[in-house]
């Protein structure tokens, strides 16, 4: 795992260090990829500020910060000296104040947008898509007149008038300064802060039409080539007008720029799922009286009673009922799981059949859906290394249009036809100006890994960044923890095998009666299996656990004796007739463990971690993927080996009879051999080894300083979620190279044809309308593309 992971920012923090803030400022006014590069550029020279990120497609700056030299005013601030703005969110802290725990997380206060905050950027987005489509709606009804006035060439006899070009100009300045007003303001920022943008490019080519248009109007005499000598002048023909080019272009763009907003927030769909899933209200329990309370007031401890059919409103454990539990938004499983009291529930998920009492143990902010929330705005906001080479065009991309837009005025000024030399040099330069926008090339990867993450989120895939997202698709090479991860993680009762003169339910009843009193962990397996098969226990009469080597009991009056084969040994009772069976269930990665009934061997009781029923299948996908899947295990050979054959794990591929603090050094190893490597764990133990992996993968049954260590957390625990989620990195990454490529191939095939080069062979220009609603295309065909990943296959 990459050493610039957010986590292990996270982990060099202390407490006698600074004191290090995370804010997420929605921004205002950016119009392409280098409106984002100057934000982030101005941010990250901001007093105080360790890191900033910002996100072209979110509208959002994420900024890492000394909390004793700045805060969310004085960076909202900074944003603006750059001619944007910025919104204040709320602070979030990572755990409701009102419960009295640190309101830090891992040294980091988060001013991240919560559920409201999210709401209230929304409200932001919708209210300038709003402005936007009126804005696109008045500058329409204005330019289709100008449009048929310029379309008629002439021939219709009311508008072959000298009067006419006024009545465009009366019609197009409305157009120009009142709906295309945000593209001369921001071009005036640009320039007062010596930098160049969409908008600037914009503003100098249509306010370059424009003013044309305007002088030709004025003056029309000195634009007149004098090839109306010969009889009166048509102001139509004689002196050409663009005022249905920049009317038009400023209308196309605006609906290029309101179609991208709204196609954007279709990338955004997965949040908006995620906080509508959150209950409104809670029925709670306070003083023996039920009242329903809003969810924000609902506090740990609270007794909370749902329904059948009623959204779960917090996380908690079941004091009382049982049910069946939908928490297919959770875990993307569509099976609901039952539950009864004890187990854990999450907030958000549905109770289905029966009606349960739930302890209010994690609520508001702190909640699994909170997290999960928190999770995905993170890793939607996040830049994978891929974006990089994006970022870094278009820092150079508007300057190097600007210059092949001038170049190309003054080649056309003074190489083209005399008598049409201005008109061919400004409708070039124009067209140049407005068909190469950066916004396609800005789009292009944030978009993607906004839909790629939220689409994880929705199959119980949470990815921590744009970065683990990106590496994921490059893996040669998984390996896999055995124990929680290929195996349930707990012991069961496998084999009951008896000796002549017993029957398996007698058998059974008095070895799992004997083992009642244990506290052992297989112990506990054979009494479950025992009740599990039905068979009646009795509690023995005297119990003796023999410390690493069994127990010894009585029960019905019979004396127990069971453990390991040394134990019968020591007390003089013949294995002999049970020891080739006893090898063949070790060889099948079996515990077996000898039991003597008055002095006799009676049998063996065999337990084993059993296998996930999807485990053999997830791995075969796995390798069909081309990966190398390995296990590692502290687990004897025999067992390890007799694991790795039922899922099909090849022999090369076994660690076993690894230490806990070894774990990482085999993912190095695998390394250092050239592999890059995905290790998937679930336990604390698994921590180093999760963050020396390329890609650390914590099963989300495990515990959380595995997920915190993790770069991608697999919420069912279910391994089939390790080749979705490098499937679904795979194709995230293939739409992002699909992006880039057209994005690119876009402008090499576009400025040359804007600039004339068809002209030269064929006589045939592009038209600056055309190229604005080529410009328009291209952004909105990116975000559509990656909105594909929606309903990719994995």
């Amino acid at each position: 795992m990459n050493t610039d992971h957010d986590h292990s920012e996270h982990a060099t923090l202390s407490a006698s260090g600074p004191q290090i803030e995370r804010c997420d400022l929605p921004i205002t006014g950016m119009s392409c990829a280098s409106c984002a590069s100057s934000v982030e550029k101005a941010l990250t020279k901001a007093p105080g500020v360790t890191k900033a990120n910002v996100n072209f497609a979110t509208k959002t700056a994420t900024v890492f910060y000394d909390a004793d030299s700045t805060g969310p005013e004085k960076l909202a601030a900074a944003v603006r000296d750059t001619g944007y703005d910025a919104v204040v969110p709320t602070p979030t802290p990572a755990v409701a104040p009102r419960h009295g725990h640190d309101a830090t997380n891992h040294g980091i206060t988060s001013h991240a947008a919560d559920g409201d905050d999210h709401a209230a950027h929304l409200h932001v987005d919708n209210a300038e898509s709003k402005a936007l489509l009126r804005k696109v709606i008045i500058g329409a009804v204005l330019s289709l007149p100008v449009a048929v006035i310029a379309m008629s060439h002439g021939t219709i006899a009311i508008f072959n008038q000298p009067w006419i070009n006024w009545v465009q100009l009366a019609l197009t300045t409305p157009v120009v300064f009142w709906c295309g007003a945000q593209f001369y303001r921001m071009a005036w920022m640009g320039l007062k802060h010596f930098r160049a943008n969409m908008d600037s490019l914009v503003a100098l080519g249509t306010g370059s039409a424009y003013f044309y248009s305007v002088a030709a109007t004025v003056a029309p005499r000195f634009f007149d080539t004098g090839s109306h000598a010969a009889g009166p002048m048509n102001t139509m023909s004689m002196v050409p007008v663009y005022y249905e080019a920049e009317a038009i272009i400023i209308v196309l763009v605006l609906l290029g720029k309101f179609l991208e907003a709204r196609a954007t927030g279709n990338t955004a769909a997965a949040i908006r799922k995620l906080i509508g899933l959150q209950a409104r209200t809670a029925r709670i329990i306070r003083n023996n009286i039920e009242q329903d309370v809003p969810i924000d007031q609902v506090v740990i401890g609270d007794i909370v009673i749902v329904r059948p059919g009623e959204k779960i409103p917090v996380d908690g454990s079941i004091t009382h009922g049982g049910s069946s539990i939908d928490e297919s938004m959770l875990t993307g499983e569509s099976v609901p799981v039952d539950k009864g009291p004890g187990d854990w529930v999450f907030g958000a998920t549905m109770n289905t059949t029966g009606a349960l009492q739930i302890r209010a143990a994690k609520v508001a902010t702190d909640s699994a859906l909170q997290q999960i929330v928190r999770l995905v705005q993170e890793a939607q906001g996040s830049k994978a290394p891929i974006s990089r080479l994006a970022d870094t065009i278009a820092g150079y991309f508007t300057p190097a249009v600007l210059g092949i837009a001038l170049l190309t005025f003054i080649i056309w000024f003074f190489a083209g036809p005399a008598e049409s030399h201005l008109r061919l040099a400004l409708h070039t330069f124009v067209s140049v100006l407005i068909i190469a926008c950066p916004c396609a090339l800005g789009l292009a990867t944030p978009t993607a890994i906004m839909v790629g993450t939220g689409r994880g989120a929705e199959m119980g895939i949470l990815i921590k960044s744009g970065e683990s997202l990106e590496t994921a698709h490059s893996l040669t090479a998984i390996i896999l923890d055995k124990t929680g991860t290929i195996t349930r993680g707990k012991p069961v009762l496998t084999d009951v095998r008896t000796l002549p003169g017993f029957t398996e339910a007698e058998f059974l009843h008095l070895v799992a009666s004997a083992e009642h009193r244990s506290e052992h962990p297989l112990a506990a397996a054979i009494t479950a299996g025992a009740q599990s098969r039905g068979v009646p226990l009795t509690d023995p009469t005297t119990f003796k656990a023999l410390v690493g080597h069994g127990i010894e009991a009585t029960v019905d009056g019979h004396s127990i004796l069971i453990g390991k084969r040394q134990l019968l040994a020591e007390r003089r009772i013949d294995t002999s007739a049970l020891d080739s069976l006893a090898a063949e269930l070790a060889a099948a990665g079996k515990t077996p463990m000898f039991a003597a009934i008055d002095g006799l061997p009676a049998g063996l009781i065999a337990v084993a971690d059993t296998i996930k029923p999807h485990s053999k299948d997830a791995i075969a996908q796995m390798h069909a993927l081309g990966l190398r899947v390995a296990m590692i295990t502290g687990d004897n050979a025999a067992t390890a080996a007799a694991v790795a054959k039922q899922v099909g794990i090849a022999p090369d591929m076994i660690f076993s009879e690894v230490l806990p603090e070894h774990k990482s050094e085999h993912v190095k190893r695998l390394q250092q051999q050239g592999f890059i490597v995905g290790m998937v764990g679930d336990g604390i133990n698994d921590a180093p080894a999760l963050a020396q992996a390329d890609v650390g993968l914590a099963m989300g049954t495990g515990t959380d300083i595995a997920m915190e260590a993790a770069d991608i957390t697999l919420i069912r625990g279910d391994l089939r979620s390790v080749p979705e989620a490098i499937s679904l990195s795979r194709a995230t990454m293939r739409i992002i190279r699909q992006n880039l490529f057209w994005a690119f191939i876009y402008n090499i095939i576009g400025i040359p044809i804007a600039a004339g080069v068809l002209y030269l062979l064929s006589g045939w220009l592009l038209s600056p309308i055309m190229a604005s609603a080529a410009m328009a295309f291209s952004s909105v065909s990116v975000v559509l593309n990656s909105l594909r990943l929606r309903s990719v296959r994995l």
